[in-house]
């Protein structure tokens, strides 16, 4: 571009006012990714608004924790076709710019298949930010043996997401078995003595294994941008 040109785009403040909401259109030069859109205690409108405000600088858009009759109505918008929804994980995914994705794998763990959502959430946002993920289902402590064919590509990941409920026992095992970082995500998968999720969380805070780290209940969306940050460090460093 031109002087006068550069100038004018400087002048704009970098972010938006829609006047429920401020979007950050510079976190994808401060972070490496743009805004998320975290749907809970949002009507639809305001979610189509702020999706619309943050497709129109070009970048991919992700939001999170999203009902399908939100999917369902911005669809109908017929402004965004390659949008998809991620039922499991309840995600609306646009991608419209090609993201260079990593040389490395992040192996996302599961204990058991109802952990599968919160799992699924935490790869749906790492693969939009560019991070190749391996998904390994169903591992947990009750038949622990399930666990250990994987463990040679485990042993060579950078960082691990391990997600578990009932009383969040898998995190602990995997950092005694690995070398590398583990973050544990907790579910609020369990029985009534689980207190949905809170008997997890504790035990992973309280693991005895050194070099797990906690993200809060459910929250598999934090775990993937913590790991493919870490990932995206280690490779620019190679």
């Amino acid at each position: 571009m031109d002087i006068q040109d550069a100038i004018e785009k400087l002048r704009h403040l970098p972010f938006e006012n829609l006047g429920f909401a401020c979007i950050d259109h510079h976190r994808q030069i401060r972070r490496g990714f743009p805004e998320v859109i975290y749907c809970p205690g949002k009507t639809t409108e305001q979610i189509i608004e702020i999706f619309r405000s943050l497709a129109a600088k070009g970048n991919n858009v992700l939001a999170t924790r999203a009902e399908e009759h939100v999917f369902e109505a911005l669809a109908k918008t017929g402004e965004f076709p390659k949008a998809r929804y991620e039922e499991l994980a309840k995600a609306i995914v646009l991608e419209q710019k090609e993201t260079e994705h990593s040389k490395t794998v992040l192996p996302i763990v599961t204990a058991g298949t109802a952990d599968l959502p919160v799992a699924t959430e935490a790869k749906v946002t790492a693969e939009i930010m560019g991070q190749r993920t391996d998904l390994i289902c169903d591992v947990g402590v009750a038949g622990l043996h399930r666990l250990f064919g994987h463990l040679p590509k485990l042993q060579k990941a950078n960082i691990i997401i391990v997600v578990a409920g009932m009383e969040g026992a898998l995190a602990s095992v995997m950092g005694g078995l690995v070398s590398c970082p583990v973050i544990a995500v907790p579910t609020s998968v369990g029985y009534g003595s689980s207190f949905e999720g809170l008997s997890a969380l504790l035990t992973m805070l309280n693991s005895c294994a050194s070099g797990v780290t906690v993200v809060n209940i459910d929250n598999g969306f934090s775990a993937a941008v913590t790991a493919t940050l870490i990932n995206r460090k280690i490779e620019a460093n190679r």
